[in-house]
Parts: C-alpha cells; sequence; structure tokens
C-alpha cells in the first residue's frame, strides 16, 4: 500500500483486518519464494514493511491515552 500516513486514516477495525490480509499475503508470497514461484522477491521486503508501518500506528494509537497522562 505505501506510507504511514495512509494507514493513519484507516479506523482501528480496518487497520487491524488490513494487517491480518497483509500477513496473510506475506505468508502466500513466502510459500511462493519457497517452491521457486516467486519471480519478484522484492515484494516480500515491501509487504514486510508494509506490516511495520501498520503495527507502527496501531502501537502510537494503543499509547496514546499514556502519553496524555504523563504531561
Amino acid at each position: 500500500m505505501g506510507k504511514a500516513d495512509q494507514f493513519r486514516d484507516l479506523s482501528d477495525d480496518e487497520l487491524t483486518t488490513r494487517i491480518a490480509e497483509t500477513k496473510e499475503e506475506l505468508f502466500r508470497l513466502r510459500v511462493q519464494h519457497a517452491t521457486l514461484q516467486l519471480a519478484d522477491t522484492s515484494q516480500l521486503r515491501l509487504v514486510r514493511r508494509d506490516i511495520a508501518r501498520m503495527l507502527t500506528v496501531q502501537r502510537e494509537r494503543a499509547l496514546v491515552p499514556y502519553e496524555l497522562e504523563e504531561a
């Protein structure tokens, strides 16, 4: 998909769903890679980074109430 800003626009439920879908996509890509059917291996890296971005946004949202209490 792309940058973290695009993921920040999603609701919590949409983000959770998107993370699950992307993890399934990563699994399929890994299977294709293991069976030598994946022509463009750079897709693995891109999908892993998208998952990391989404998890980062999810973690940011989880920390927001704690940051407000400390301030």
